[in-house]
């Protein structure tokens, strides 16, 4: 089976995120790195995507010139990622959506809910895939809890308790840092700081494995450096349209926590907890019964976490991996819609433009709740309502 064609937008030499999404792409023989436009600075993007073994003539100056190329070619991209600076994801996921492209953009999708609005409209029309990237998602065992409450393994949904919080920004020395300073900053970050760049990981893997939205929210939000206008920290109440309760904390000045990413489920006949720095076990405590602990790979769990497994059981398999089941997903789907055929169930778990849009959503409303002395606010999507 020949190879998807993939490109990518950003994630250029120094890139935090690049080297991950290109790990990613790699991993299951699906796709062929192909074409690039890796630098705002048109010639480092050429050179470095040349050292990546991009050919000459589609290591491209910036992202228009990309577009332009790709367009005419017979061996065009069949996938492109978008790991740009966050204003810049709505211009560039729209251009390659309306010419044709399937697009996988980095969170967030958009800096504002119309311009979200507009892309999920884009998507549709088009028929294109908009892939959002909560890579998250795609850890073995968070699919395996997926698929213990859609199983009804937990009963109904009482309540889900989310953290994303570390203490990478707690040194008020960093006022001045280039690589911190922008994060607080509205001008380049927009309503939110903190929970826009990572509450909404927790916030949207809630949401994924429960199976069901927010509908509103109260915040209550807090800059512990006073020197930020932004937001540090913030514990937000979320209710969902299914019925469940919600807790979220998200943190940037949480000294001792590294990455921070933990979810918990409770439900009438169990709980579930997970944590991504230990991704490779499962806690379960059923209703009347004793602690267990559900292991990556092992055998019967569910066909979610079989497919998405690749290393044998007792070996770690960390973000680059679970970022590559967004990819391994999206290559059934766009392999599917050629062939005509029905996606495989297991595999048509990747985040969706819709799933952008309610992130942004969210932001908005977090932000205008924690102004407002934590009122709750609804936090659905105008479209959505």
């Amino acid at each position: 089976m020949a190879k998807l064609n993939w490109g990518m937008v950003g994630g250029g030499e120094g890139s935090q995120i690049g080297p991950a999404h290109r790990l990613a792409a790699g991993l299951d023989a699906e796709f062929s790195f192909v074409a690039g436009a890796l630098d705002h600075r048109p010639e480092q993007g050429r050179a470095y995507g040349q050292r990546l073994g991009l050919a000459q003539e589609r290591s491209y100056g910036d992202w228009k010139e990309m577009l332009q190329c790709e367009q005419g070619r017979a061996d065009r991209i069949d996938l492109v990622t978008v790991a740009t600076p966050n204003a810049t994801h709505f211009e560039i996921t729209k251009a390659f959506l309306e010419a044709g492209f399937h697009v996988l953009c980095e969170k967030p999708m958009t800096i504002t809910v119309a311009e979200g609005e507009e892309i999920v409209k884009i998507a549709r029309a088009t028929g294109r895939i908009c892939a959002v990237n909560y890579g998250y998602s795609g850890y073995s065992l968070v699919r395996h809890m997926r698929a213990m409450v859609s199983r009804g393994d937990l009963g109904r949904i009482r309540l889900v308790k989310a953290e994303f919080a570390h203490g990478h920004h707690a040194d008020a020395a960093d006022a001045e840092n280039p690589r911190v300073r922008w994060r607080y900053d509205p001008a380049q970050a927009g309503v939110s700081a903190q929970f826009a760049d990572c509450g909404i990981h927790a916030l949207h893997m809630a949401s994924f494995v429960i199976g069901q939205e927010v509908t509103r929210l109260s915040a209550d939000t807090v800059s512990c450096i006073p020197s930020r206008v932004l937001e540090d920290d913030a514990m937000v109440n979320l209710r969902f349209d299914g019925g469940a309760v919600g807790r979220l904390w998200t943190s940037s000045i949480a000294l001792g926590r590294q990455h921070g990413l933990t979810l918990q489920v409770f439900g009438e006949k169990g709980g579930l907890r997970w944590m991504q720095e230990q991704p490779n076990q499962l806690f379960w405590m059923p209703l009347g019964g004793r602690l267990q602990v559900i292991e990556r790979g092992e055998a019967g769990l569910s066909p979610e976490a079989d497919r998405t497994s690749r290393v044998t059981i007792g070996h770690a398999e960390g973000m680059p991996l679970a970022f590559g089941n967004i990819y391994k997903d999206l290559a059934e789907a766009i392999r599917s819609g050629r062939e005509g055929r029905l996606t495989d169930s297991a595999a048509d778990l990747y985040p969706r433009a819709e799933d952008g849009l309610r992130s942004m959503a969210a932001v908005y409303a977090v932000a205008e709740s924690g102004k407002s002395d934590g009122k709750w606010i609804d936090a659905r999507p105008p479209m959505f309502r």
